[in-house]
């Protein structure tokens, strides 16, 4: 009997007896919460460089067996871990819609024009505001998400402010830039707005797409500074309203800018992106806050009211 072969395969077999139960455990908890992939895929290759070497070393003998064996149970890990993330992801929308659905009742009749500042124009708050932070800029739609509130429920740890007016349009959100929010040097700003030139834009395309330029130029003027544009609803999928969100995606594109299309609302879960951002960040890794995902959260509230106004529009 070789005893060094007996007592490598003892090894193996007290150091692969805990990830059964790590399987079970995992399996029954539901949540990938508190497990490293990371650690599983090392001691994956652990085991493929054990047993690589065995096989070059021609010891194909029972220990060979028993390195398979806890191969096999580790790899039964990583498909637990799988599903489990699925499950988190499914119980994050459904706590993200949750909270939303909260927000809007405690928040449905109350002015928002200001993000909770009421009777304070945008020259007064920004004598409060913090610079360097995040501008939301838009028109009617945008107005009234209170991004106060949103921002303190998803615990973020930065400033966003609500620079949005009722009757925005292209022709004068380049001098509303200027006055209201390049004096807070903003380090982003998310714009949403053509929801009142959609005469313009049938007029002539050429002027909304000048008009919008002039805006962007303003805001790009700091290069550091990261954009976003947000695509006009079009919840009755006209024509017009899509062709100018072509017209939008282009200039995204042109100016480098990121382009948040309101078409997929259905599919964020912005829980489990900032989820991923906060993983990064308690990794060390030093991460801008992505402009794509404050936007699905700010956005995500915004669709949600709508249609549950449409549905409420429709019961009565």
């Amino acid at each position: 009997m070789n005893y060094a072969h007996l007592f490598e395969a003892a090894m193996l077999i007290c150091f692969g007896f805990s990830w059964p139960l790590n399987v079970i455990k995992a399996y029954k908890a539901r949540t990938a919460k508190g497990t490293s992939l990371a650690f599983i895929i090392l001691i994956i290759t652990g085991y493929i460089a054990g047993i690589s070497a065995k096989i070059i070393n021609n010891q194909l003998n029972y220990v060979l067996a028993v390195y398979f064996l806890n191969l096999a149970i580790v790899m039964v890990n990583v498909f637990v871990f799988i599903r489990n993330v699925r499950l988190d992801n499914q119980k994050s929308a459904i706590v993200t819609k949750q909270k939303i659905r909260e927000l809007q009742k405690k928040y449905k009749n109350v002015d928002y024009t200001f993000s909770s500042e009421e009777n304070m124009n945008f020259k007064e708050l920004n004598k409060i505001a913090e610079k360097n932070s995040v501008i939301l800029l838009g028109s009617s739609m945008a107005k009234d998400i209170p991004v106060t509130e949103l921002v303190d429920s998803f615990g973020f740890d930065f400033k966003l402010y609500n620079r949005s007016e009722e009757n925005l349009s292209v022709k004068n959100a380049k001098e509303f830039f200027e006055a209201n929010i390049s004096p807070l040097e903003p380090e982003a700003v998310i714009i949403h707005i053509g929801e009142k030139d959609l005469k313009l834009f049938g007029t002539s395309a050429s002027d909304f797409d000048n008009y919008y330029m002039e805006l962007l130029n303003s805001v790009t003027s700091n290069q550091s500074r990261r954009v976003a544009l947000v695509s006009v609803n079009n919840k009755t999928g006209d024509a017009k309203i899509s062709e100018m969100n072509k017209h939008i995606k282009a200039l995204a594109d042109s100016f480098h800018a990121d382009f948040i299309n309101l078409d997929n609302a259905k599919l964020w879960n912005p829980k489990a992106t900032k989820a991923a951002v906060d993983f990064a960040a308690s990794m060390g890794l030093r991460t801008k806050k992505p402009l794509k995902n404050i936007a699905e959260i700010l956005y995500s509230y915004a669709c949600l009211e709508m249609q549950e106004d449409i549905a409420h529009n429709e019961a009565v």
